[in-house]
């Protein structure tokens, strides 16, 4: 086996429009996540215009999934029907399991510093797509923030690395998710549990993730590495970089996705949009 991974594939985020009217980059979606296995789908939110984003994210459903809402500046107001609501800031993360069904809403505010994020989505293995949903709001202070060299910086969300747990723990899948910062020229193998997908998506500064440093992506790309290999190899371009990095183990389930509700099979989804429809879609009452 390989000690790096290979970039099996590039690609550049794409301008598109969600919610209400929220202008935002999609990373990867439903033609990339067949690749990607556990994720699903990635969004890079964020405007200096409060225009491109304050229609926010309406009342809507969710089942068979989770949802992973990071927010690096801003404040987001969310509620939803397990009877959580609040508002997340900077630093924060919004880790919501829909499991059986969920229907919430997130609405960005008007604040201090312009708004700016991610939402990632994570599938659910079939065992687990009708369990009973819970929410995680993890606030920025319980975040480890850790240097794993002089200019090498990581926040850990979830899984382990340099022995440090991310906060975000009882995972329905085995998945690690990091926000990495390099300082110029920085180096670094970031290791990568045998068996997962892993890909990066770099959203400021420029640099490479291979062993081959002349080949730079710039940011608003998402890079994604072959499955053979320990590490990633990566070096920080000279203004530097920061980007977020997650690996997971594949479920190599079938998939039946349509809209914001993703099942196993084409009977399950049209039997989740009926019950929709009728009023029976939430299976558990508010905790």
């Amino acid at each position: 086996m390989p000690l790096f991974r290979a970039i099996e594939m590039t690609a550049r985020c794409v301008p598109t429009m969600e919610g209400a009217g929220v202008r935002l980059q999609r990373v990867f979606g439903f033609s990339q996540a067949p690749n990607l296995d556990p994720f699903l789908l990635l969004d890079h939110f964020g405007s200096k215009d409060p225009d491109d984003y304050l229609a926010g994210f309406p009342w809507h459903p969710h089942r068979g999934i989770e949802t992973v809402t990071y927010l690096l500046t801003g404040a987001v107001e969310h509620g939803d029907s397990l009877g959580n609501q609040g508002v997340i800031r900077s630093g924060d993360v919004q880790w919501m399991t829909a499991g059986s069904g969920v229907i919430h809403q997130e609405m960005p505010q008007l604040a201090d510093e312009p708004l700016l994020g991610f939402q990632l989505w994570v599938n659910l293995p079939a065992a687990q797509k009708m369990m009973i949903p819970r929410y995680n709001g993890i606030l920025s202070e319980q975040i480890p923030t850790i240097e794993l060299e002089p200019g090498i910086q990581a926040r850990v969300i979830a899984g382990e690395l340099a022995g440090i747990q991310g906060p975000m723990r009882e995972l329905m899948v085995e998945v690690g998710y990091y926000d990495l910062s390099l300082a110029p020229g920085a180096r670094m193998g970031f290791p990568i549990p045998a068996g997962h997908r892993a890909f990066a998506y770099l959203f400021d500064g420029s640099g490479s993730f291979s062993p081959d440093a002349e080949k730079s992506v710039a940011a608003g790309h998402l890079i994604a590495f072959a499955d053979e290999g320990q590490a990633v190899q990566i070096q920080a371009g000279e203004n530097g970089m920061r980007f977020l990095l997650a690996h997971g183990h594949p479920l190599n389930e079938p998939v039946a996705w349509r809209g914001p509700i993703v099942m196993n099979t084409e009977e399950e989804l049209r039997l989740a949009f009926t019950e929709f429809r009728n009023g029976t879609f939430i299976k558990h009452k508010p905790v």
